[in-house]
Parts: C-alpha cells; sequence; structure tokens
C-alpha cells in the first residue's frame, strides 16, 4: 500500500491542545466492524460497550518529564534536550537542539525549570545516524532520580504554549491516572480518559483488568515518509509482560473471552508477542519493531480503544488494519470515520476524544 492512501485533511482548530474538563468527559466515536455503523457516546459510558468476562489491558508506562534546559558555559547558547532512552547510569540517547551547536566533548549546563543553573553538567559523547546525541550527566548520582524537579512535560509539537513550556496541569494530565514504570516520552493516550473511579465500575461489572509495560518513543508521531509501506523502517521500543497477564490473556483467548487493548501500544505489544510465540503471549522483556498496517490479521485483539491519530502515521496504518483485518478495506472505514468526526467537531490528537472499534 502506498502511504499517500492515510493522507487526510484536518482543520487545524480541531487539534485539541487542552485536555476535557474531565477525564472521562471527552466524546466517544464507535466503530462497529460487523456493519460499518458508527455511534457517537461519552468516554463514562465506554463501560456499557464491555461484557462481564472481557479481559481489559491497559499499557502501565509513565511519561518521563523528559525535556530538560540548558546552557553551553563558554558562549551562553541555549540548548533543549530530550531524553530518550537510557543506556546506563547517567548515560543517555537524546534528542538535543539546536543539534549543529553540540559537538563531541561539548558541556551543557542544566537549568531549573525558573531558569536558575544547577551544578549538573551535560557532556557530549557520541552521535547515531539518526541525529541523535549521547550525553554523559555528571554532578548528579543519577538524573533520572531528578527529573520530577528538573524536567518538563514533554508535550508533542502540535500542543502549542507560551513560552513553549507545559503547565502544572500538563504534569498530571499527560499521564494516565494508573501509570507505573517510567520510561516513555510520549504518552499513550488512549488510557488518559480514565478515571480511577470509571476503571473501579468497569471492574464491578465482572471486567478483569491487567497491565502490560510499552515505554512510547518519538517515532510515535513520526509521519511515515516512504513512498510504499512494505520501505518503513518501524521505530523500536521497549516493552515487558509479566506473568499475571501473559496468563490472563492465554487464558481469555483459550476460553473464547474477548481481548480489550486500551491504545495502539497495547495492541502492537500483545500481537508482537504472540508473532513471536506461536500465538501465545509469554512473560518478560523484549523490543518490538512490528508494523501493522492493512491486510494484517490480528491474532491477540478483538477490540481496539484508541484517539485520532494524525495522517501517514504508523498509529493510523494500524488502527485501519484493525478496522478490517486480513483486509485492505479497513482503510476506507477509518478515513469515513475521520471524516464523520472532522464534521461532527470531534477533538484530534493526543489531548482529544477516542474511538472504541468493536
Amino acid at each position: 500500500m502506498r502511504t499517500a492512501d492515510f493522507e487526510f485533511l484536518l482543520p487545524a482548530n480541531l487539534i485539541a491542545q487542552a485536555p476535557a474538563t474531565e477525564r472521562d468527559g471527552s466524546r466517544l466515536f464507535i466503530v462497529r466492524r460487523e456493519n460499518g455503523g458508527f455511534d457517537h457516546r461519552r468516554f463514562r459510558e465506554f463501560p456499557e460497550f464491555l461484557r462481564t468476562d472481557d479481559l481489559l489491558v491497559l499499557n502501565d508506562s509513565r511519561v518521563l518529564p523528559a525535556r530538560l534546559r540548558g546552557t553551553n558555559p563558554k558562549t551562553g547558547g541555549k540548548f533543549e534536550i530530550l531524553l530518550l532512552e537510557e543506556n546506563s547510569l547517567n548515560d543517555w540517547w537524546v534528542m538535543l537542539r539546536p543539534g549543529r551547536r553540540a559537538r563531541i566533548g561539548n558541556e551543557i549546563i542544566l537549568g531549573r525549570p525558573d531558569g536558575d543553573h544547577t551544578e549538573v553538567v551535560a557532556t557530549v559523547t557520541g552521535t547515531n545516524t539518526e541525529g541523535h546525541r549521547r550525553l554523559s550527566f555528571g554532578g548528579t548520582a543519577n538524573i533520572a532520580r531528578i527529573l520530577d524537579e528538573l524536567g518538563e512535560t514533554p508535550l508533542p509539537p502540535y500542543i502549542a504554549r507560551p513560552g513553549s513550556k507545559a503547565t502544572r496541569e500538563d504534569r498530571e494530565r499527560y499521564q494516565t491516572v494508573y501509570a507505573q514504570t517510567d520510561g516513555s516520552v510520549a504518552a499513550p493516550t488512549a488510557g488518559l480518559h480514565f478515571t480511577r473511579a470509571l476503571l473501579e465500575q468497569i471492574r464491578e461489572r465482572g471486567v478483569t483488568v491487567c497491565c502490560v509495560t510499552l515505554h512510547v518513543g518519538l517515532g510515535t508521531f513520526a509521519p511515515v515518509k516512504t513512498e510504499n509501506l512494505a520501505a518503513h523502517r518501524m521505530h523500536e521500543e521497549r516493552f515487558e509482560v509479566c506473568a499475571r497477564t501473559a496468563c490472563a490473556v492465554n487464558e481469555a483467548k483459550a476460553t473464547g473471552r474477548r481481548v480489550v487493548a486500551v491504545g495502539t501500544t497495547v495492541a502492537r505489544l500483545l500481537e508482537s508477542v504472540a508473532a513471536q510465540n506461536d500465538g501465545r503471549i509469554v512473560a518478560g522483556t523484549g523490543r518490538t519493531r512490528l508494523f501493522i498496517h492493512p491486510p494484517r490479521a490480528f491474532g491477540v485483539v478483538d477490540a481496539l480503544l484508541t484517539n485520532f491519530h494524525l495522517p501517514r502515521s504508523t498509529l493510523l496504518m494500524l488502527v485501519s488494519a484493525f478496522a478490517s483485518p486480513g483486509q485492505k478495506r479497513g482503510r476506507e472505514v477509518i478515513l469515513a470515520a475521520y471524516a464523520e468526526a472532522i464534521g461532527a467537531g470531534y477533538r484530534f490528537f493526543s489531548y482529544g476524544d477516542a474511538m472504541l472499534i468493536v
């Protein structure tokens, strides 16, 4: 398939710049795969679409306050640092802007959100083919432990803030209420709509709730740049599946119960692990580069809760595959759904409304 097949026009005013007043107050667009029908609801009605024996799977990765500010002590030049992945203690791959000023050996003094300098110094030690820099941090026993003090919420580029700095509200709302494991630089946004009370209501209906961990990277926002999907090289993401969740998913599949994935991250993780283990979910850690697009079939996930995604993104391609597994027509289903959502004024992307595909 061609990348251009996943293009659509979105009015700028529909890109959500702030979360809904209440997490579960967002809208919920229903796509019914059986007959191609659509329905319009509110997210707090989501439990009505669950069955008493469903298994609901969440991604409990926690978004790091991964955006740092720094200054070159020799030139006074300003830098923005986005932590990407920890190699070892105080050794990280980062996205650094402006990258052209960050040569190997350069030092950067980190600052606090209020602008004051700290004693923490980052030294550029390497680069890679993607243009990322490798930094070694000194002046702190562990940079990861002081991110809550120095770092900012790494909002995606389509969310604008005065002075380009995230707010206190973003620190709370660009994070799921069940986040546990540090590691993401972007939120698993389908989960942002849940409240603790709504999750309790879901459990009271007899639904089993469990978690996996997939650390979301910057690649989640990147558009596919190749002309054909087959030529795209998928970004890699780290995951972990605990024994409890592995058993729960395998039991659900064995007994004909539905597995409901909260987010494309959960769907990608479950389908990746199953593909590597003859259809079963096995506990453990790993990395995935699985690129899901039409006409891929799904072996684990039976229903998918997601947000509205960017044009030409791998996430849009994944939900298109899920809308009609094993066929190419899912693209038409999803683009038709997006067209209706745009006409109805739904809010798009990270802080936007939700879609349930059943």
